[in-house]
């Protein structure tokens, strides 16, 4: 199909966008990118301003998520109980780095399950980076598992990622269905995760870790943040069976932990709000204004006709077709946009279930690619720098290239095995 000047223009300055995404020159913020780039389509005309505010207005379920979880990580770390949690997985690892690394994952899977991938790369990836530290432990390959499990596991069930439910959004399957298509290739995105993982980092985990540990008890106020967490992960599996929108109940929890912590301690909950990591909430609503104008192209109608003719005539090709194609796209510009035009296909043109599960398992397991694939992995980036740490985008893209395509494959092969 024929391009305009102005869809060519959108194109290439969402492409653009996402290199300053990934590479951050003269260290820039990313948001600075996505967000700069939204307001100069919308700036220009190529981008109406009614669209592009109808736009960031979708994105309001995400916002709420993302602060609801943005306070409680922040909230966990200046009370200690990320500290307390990294003592107690050291000091039960006993001198190993492989039984702290099969710990960590464990963990980090638990975690995406029940709260989601964004939780694991915002509350997760701090105390796992105080562990790391406290065993005396090179970091990285214990990062590295919060930010891979946190896209492997993020589709075993719908509230594993808020992706999910954009992807199939009122075509939502009930629970059982989900667990039938999606069982065997969750199963085989964690298997293969975990096996690659700790292939490549095996030398590193060849090295014996400290086994003394000074563990202090656990203050009233971390002890309320916990429980405050593990709230969360009740209030986001009772909104997931009830078929409610995760972004409330998720903000709701967050600021009942944050004001029943400082009413007992009768201070300010000030100093939390200041450090939480705001500059994720207008990169987000720009990813979401890029969609809009990339929508506009005419692509995402075009790309839902051919793959509904497709799996009219051969469900398992498109299913294969639509996972790859997405798992790509994915990293090109980045899984929320991703998995918005995903979901505007299946509007388009709905697509079996099979089909859209395809799609689902690229939005969410694809961008294991790169560093920019995924909002999780831009979070857990996010994470690892506050905490001092540096993690290349050349240096992820080299592990990624081995982590993540067997992954996606073995997760589509199993999930085309399962009748439809």
């Amino acid at each position: 199909m024929p391009f305009t000047t102005s869809q060519l223009i959108i194109w290439g300055v969402a492409i653009l966008a996402t290199l300053g995404i990934l590479l951050r020159p003269w260290r820039s913020p990313e948001y600075a990118w996505a967000a700069g780039a939204a307001v100069l389509l919308t700036a220009t005309g190529m981008i109406p301003w009614p669209d592009a505010l109808l736009a960031v207005a979708k994105g309001g379920d995400v916002y709420l998520f993302l602060i609801g979880m943005m306070v409680l990580a922040e909230l966990a770390r200046q009370k200690g109980l990320f500290d307390w949690l990294a003592m107690y997985a050291a000091r039960h690892a006993k001198g190993s780095s492989q039984r702290l690394f099969d710990l960590v994952f464990l963990v980090g899977t638990l975690v995406t399950v029940l709260l989601s991938n964004d939780a694991t790369a915002v509350v997760l990836t701090p105390a796992v980076y105080a562990a790391a530290r406290a065993a005396r432990a090179e970091p990285l390959p214990y990062l590295f598992v919060c930010a891979f499990i946190a896209n492997a596991a993020s589709f075993v069930l719908p509230i594993s990622n808020p992706a999910n439910l954009v992807v199939f959004g009122s075509h939502m399957p009930p629970l059982l269905t989900w667990l039938w298509h999606f069982s065997l290739p969750s199963l085989a995105a964690i298997g293969m995760t975990y096996g690659v993982l700790r292939l490549t980092q095996r030398k590193v985990l060849r090295q014996p870790l400290a086994t003394e540990f000074d563990v202090q008890p656990l203050s009233t106020s971390a002890r309320l943040t916990a429980w405050g967490i593990g709230l969360t992960a009740v209030v986001l599996l009772l909104a997931s069976a009830l078929d409610a929108q995760l972004g409330l109940p998720t903000f709701c929890a967050g600021l009942a932990t944050l004001l029943g912590v400082h009413l007992l301690e009768r201070s300010s909950p000030v100093p939390v709000l200041r450090h939480v990591a705001w500059g994720v909430l207008p990169l987000v609503a720009g990813l979401f204004v890029l969609v809009a104008g990339l929508t506009q192209t005419g692509v995402t109608a075009h790309l839902a006709h051919a793959l509904a003719d497709l799996a009219q005539r051969a469900p398992v090709q498109a299913s294969w077709a639509g996972g790859l194609l997405v798992g790509i796209a994915s990293n090109l510009i980045n899984n929320l946009p991703a998995g918005l035009i995903a979901g505007s296909m299946n509007h388009i043109a709905p697509l079996p279930t099979q089909a859209t599960a395809a799609l689902l398992i690229g939005v969410d397991l694809g961008p294991n690619l790169s560093v920019t694939g995924s909002l999780a992995t831009l979070l857990w980036l996010i994470a690892v720098r506050r905490e001092g740490g540096h993690v290349s985008a050349l240096g992820f893209l080299r592990l990624g290239a081995l982590v993540m395509p067997p992954a996606l494959l073995a997760a589509l092969a199993l999930l085309t095995a399962v009748p439809a």
